[in-house]
């Protein structure tokens, strides 16, 4: 088509943030509706791009093609698979959601600071990083998703160090330490691993001599280009490493828990349900795509690190004394799923990632979203004190319980169709670590249901007794969230018949093809059918 609309998808926030960051400081009001509008116009053009994009057509849609560095044949190339038109529209519709739920997130910086203007910076920051990461999800040079891919961490670094949770505490040293501590190590690990990713393009380019993702798996799946085996191992545990800690993966998850903790609740559903969601899906796009007998060859030790994280992750959520942190391990864990369905090298269990990649995100983002508003009402993250919320402020207890059991993917939430895929596909070709992933299911449901029991029931403790329920602003945040979790729990097919098709060109990329069952359809006893 001849309209660039994968273009203007991501340059729509990205030109919300220049005007946003230009509204006078005297219009603080006007900066925040300015942002909720540029959001929602990035969103029908998701929705544009999801109803233009053919799931039973050409793998690459709505494709891009432009010189830009043609002396070393870096290209503009965009192009979408299911895959990245479910990751888009998920982008597209939680950044709404973070504006409503942070409208007054940098409102008490205003009194400290009033020239620098931290409103129009708060919104414009969360525009930008929308902007980065929905390019990444179209990129299909190599280059240019590198180049976004690392650009995105310096407004996420301000957001996290300038916009921290405790960004109310005035003066307190400590507190700014500690948000200075989480911004740092967020920005380190993930420059490590871009580091190390970018010594493996510069290595891509030597061995093909283009970035072009499309041409060089064709040229792989050709023939035409034969990369030795050790240079292809290289080059896949350099990806591997950078999408890795942007996961986060155990034993490069360190950062996550520190960063959703300092970070204001809006902003930590953005690193957690939007941007993280880049390196599983760069995962999928890049070191399948581009190393499948790499991807082969580590899959014995992804799927070991994978558990690590599924149990790890669970294990330390269940001992966490502050709601945040255990939420920031409880996605840790989830990560280890996503990882775990894209290694096994099966249809289930990629398609179950992928859709895993989206309802995370929005049961994620329903339960930090409600603790936010929880955690503003008391000015504590503590579990300890809280007590009877949901004698008090029913509706806040309720839209919380839903995420939390969203969380445990209760059957009928939509968490539940992605982890049942992934466990499906995990056990049809390694059935030990399908049962060892199991034990995170009934990890979650422990610390998911403690979490609950300590905060919402019980005695009222005096200090919640006067705490206002949900206020229609936050309703509105809650509530579309909840119906969604609700409605891909019981008719999940408008994603999977989006995403099935994607997954096929994948394991296509891989050479690899399901499992047959061990008993045939239509036999008696136990016994292969004739």
């Amino acid at each position: 088509m001849d309209f660039p609309l994968l273009t203007v998808t991501a340059a729509v926030p990205a030109a919300g943030a220049v005007l946003t960051a230009a509204v006078p400081a005297a219009r603080r009001t006007a900066a925040k509706w300015l942002a909720l509008l540029f959001s929602l116009a990035t969103l029908a053009l998701a929705g544009l791009v999801a109803a233009r994009f053919d799931p039973g057509g050409e793998r690459y849609q709505l494709t891009e093609s432009h010189a830009w560095i043609a002396d070393f044949g870096v290209r503009y190339e965009l192009g979408v698979d299911g895959i990245g038109v479910a990751l888009i529209g998920l982008t597209a519709l939680l950044v709404p959601f973070v504006i409503a739920a942070g409208w007054k997130d940098a409102d008490p910086l205003e009194t400290r600071s009033p020239r620098w203007r931290p409103t129009q910076g708060f919104f414009a920051l969360i525009l930008l990083v929308e902007a980065m990461v929905i390019i990444s999800f179209e990129a299909t040079d190599v280059f240019l998703f590198y180049i976004f891919f690392e650009a995105m961490l310096i407004p996420m670094y301000f957001l996290i160090g300038g916009f921290g949770d405790r960004a109310h505490a005035g003066t307190d040293e400590k507190a700014a330490a500690q948000r200075s501590y989480a911004a740092v190590k967020f920005l380190l690990y993930n420059l490590a691993g871009g580091l190390i990713m970018l010594a493996a393009v510069i290595g891509l380019y030597v061995v093909a001599g283009n970035f072009s993702l499309q041409e060089i798996t064709a040229a792989r799946a050709a023939g035409t280009l034969d990369m030795a085996t050790n240079t292809e191992r290289l080059l896949f545990l350099g990806f591997f490493f950078a999408f890795a800690v942007k996961a986060p993966l155990w034993p490069l998850h360190t950062w996550l828990p520190n960063a959703m903790g300092e970070a204001t609740a809006p902003v930590a559903v953005l690193i957690t349900a939007v941007v993280d969601k880049v390196g599983t899906f760069a995962m999928l796009r890049f070191c399948l795509g581009l190393f499948p007998e790499a991807s082969k060859w580590a899959t014995p030790v992804v799927l070991v690190l994978a558990l690590v994280s599924i149990v790890y992750g669970a294990l330390l959520a269940v001992g966490q004394r502050d709601i945040k942190r255990l939420i920031a391990y409880a996605s840790i864990s989830h990560f280890g799923f996503i990882i775990l369905g894209i290694f096994a090298m099966t249809s289930q269990g990629q398609s179950g990632a992928t859709l895993y990649m989206v309802n995370h995100g929005l049961s994620t983002a329903a339960l930090m979203l409600v603790a936010g508003f929880l955690i503003s009402r008391r000015g504590s993250r503590l579990i300890a004190d809280y007590g009877g919320v949901q004698k008090v402020a029913p509706v806040l207890a309720g839209t919380f319980l839903i995420g939390g059991l969203a969380t445990l993917s209760l059957p009928g939430l939509a968490p539940f169709v992605s982890e049942f895929l992934v466990l499906v596909g995990t056990f049809s070709r390694y059935p030990v670590a399908g049962i060892v992933a199991t034990l995170g299911i009934v990890l979650a449901a422990l610390y998911t249901l403690v979490l609950y029991q300590r905060t919402m029931t019980g005695p009222v403790k005096e200090e919640v007794r006067r705490m206002p329920d949900l206020r229609p602003r936050e309703l509105l945040v809650v509530a579309p969230l909840i119906a969604l979790l609700i409605g891909l729990g019981v008719y999940p097919k408008p994603l999977t018949e989006i995403v099935n098709p994607a997954v096929e060109h994948t394991m296509s990329d891989v050479k690899q093809k399901d499992p047959k069952p061990e008993v045939a359809v239509g036999s008696e006893n136990g016994e292969a059918g004739q």
